[in-house]
């Protein structure tokens, strides 16, 4: 990567103090964090970010987890910054979790917060880059409220929820849909057991985005791991109950910090002898202000001494098997639902045929360099249409939606097939993408 970009960001605390880099969650700012500010920058110097096209950021889009992850050591590069502590909040947790995997040298103390080792499925994610594509994110600004916060917090702090609507609104869109690509594509269930950094899990009771559930994955998976539940959150647990986050953040980093004078840098500086699988919780604390202004909760803790040490960069691996490029690929355009549906169907008598598809169709065709998958679906709406395939043509649609095409283009490319290839066939190609188009851009309520 030899252009890398860097992130948008602010530092608050003691210019020679330890570091602890603070991430948001996906349509929210650095503001997210306001409510911490006061108390973390009394002993550390936090530096918080914003995603590409968020808060105003410059709007380049980074299409993976590893990416984002590249932009902010990026950042901290930049600033002369090699080890630090960090909290990341649900798509920021993920890119803590992959500078934990990729980079353990750097990172000192963790805490993953409203986070998951995959977030819902790809599909979820892909369709609602599709939804943006089509309608905007203001559906998505309008469902925020009950994502993010109980309703108890929702109707007693409107000016927060007004504040986050407008977060959101304000994110680029192009931005927002590469996002959701990102958290599509993310998944690390099977490399959990190689984080060997200490690890505060930090989730809401009632968060529905991020349930529990995703929260004791992480630590059952995380050798060096501690579950705290915060009782009455939602997902956006730093702005709905700002006193327990910042009391559970400020134990964790100055009690579970490794040391980086180990070759190694596995030591750990007051690391516990035994897991536990709770830490208290303080019981719920008033309902804050809108997070720009209000002031954080007094708490007292004791500063942190962190040492500092040389990253390491993983060697990628060589050339995979067609057939499981293909299927990854395959999965990625047509959605995991659709694949799990032809795959459950597969008998000794069809599987041969299923294995040429996902191996010579997806491995080797949708794979090649030369045009793009967007153009790769325009010529297969074509192709389809003017066969007269309507069943394939169902979910082809499905997979140019989530290839980039608008349901305008879509529009476009049959009525052009229409002129070359018939009237009749675009006319059955129109009544079937018509139905699709309005199933996966329909926002949710």
């Amino acid at each position: 990567m030899s252009e890398t970009k860097t992130l948008q960001y602010r530092t608050d605390g003691p210019e020679d103090g330890p570091v602890l880099v603070l991430g948001p969650s996906l349509g929210t700012t650095w503001h997210m964090w306001d409510r911490q500010i006061p108390e973390l920058s009394r002993h550390w110097r936090v530096l918080r970010f914003d995603l590409p096209g968020h808060g105003g950021a410059p709007a380049h889009p980074a299409p993976s987890v590893a990416e984002l992850a590249a932009r902010l050591l990026a950042t901290l590069d930049m600033l002369g910054i090699d080890r630090f502590g960090y909290a990341g909040c649900s798509i920021g947790g993920a890119i803590g979790a992959e500078l934990a995997l990729r980079h353990p040298l750097r990172v000192g103390s963790l805490a993953l917060v409203s986070a998951s080792p995959r977030f819902g499925t790809a599909d979820s994610f892909r369709q609602r880059g599709v939804v943006v594509r089509t309608n905007g994110l203001d559906p998505i600004a309008r469902a925020t409220p009950e994502r993010w916060f109980t309703p108890t917090f929702a109707a007693a702090q409107p000016a927060i929820v007004d504040w986050a609507v407008q977060m959101v609104r304000t994110t680029d869109p192009g931005c927002y849909i590469a996002a959701c690509e990102a958290l599509a594509a993310f998944d690390i269930r099977p490399e959990l057991g190689r984080i060997g950094i200490p690890t505060l899990v930090l989730a809401g009771a009632e968060d529905q985005v991020t349930p529990a559930a995703d929260a004791r994955v992480l630590v059952a998976g995380i050798p060096d791991a501690r579950l705290a539940l915060v009782p009455g959150t939602s997902h956006l647990a730093p702005v709905e109950q700002p006193a327990a986050v910042t009391d559970l953040l400020v134990r964790h980093f100055s009690s579970s910090w490794q040391s980086s004078d180990h070759p190694t840098g596995m030591t750990a500086v007051s690391a516990p002898s035994a897991k536990p699988v709770l830490t208290p919780v303080p019981p719920p604390v008033t309902a804050p202000a809108p997070p720009r202004t209000a002031p954080a909760p007094a708490h007292t803790g004791p500063p942190v001494e962190i040492g500092y040490t040389q990253p390491a960069e993983p060697v990628p691996d060589g050339r995979a098997d067609r057939y499981d490029q293909g299927m990854k690929v395959r999965r990625e355009v047509l959605g995991d639902a659709h694949v799990d549906r032809a795959e459950s169907q597969v008998d000794e008598f069809t599987g041969d045929f299923q294995d040429f598809i996902t191996r010579y169709v997806w491995g080797e065709v949708w794979t090649r360099p030369g045009i793009d998958r967007r153009t790769r679906s325009v010529i297969t709406l074509t192709a389809m249409a003017a066969r007269g395939h309507l069943d394939e043509l169902a979910f082809h649609t499905r997979a140019a939606l989530r290839n980039g095409l608008t349901p305008t283009e879509i529009k476009e490319v049959l009525l052009h097939t229409g002129v070359y290839c018939g009237v009749p066939a675009a006319n059955s190609a129109f009544a079937v993408a018509q139905r699709v188009i309005r199933e996966e851009t329909s926002p949710e309520e």
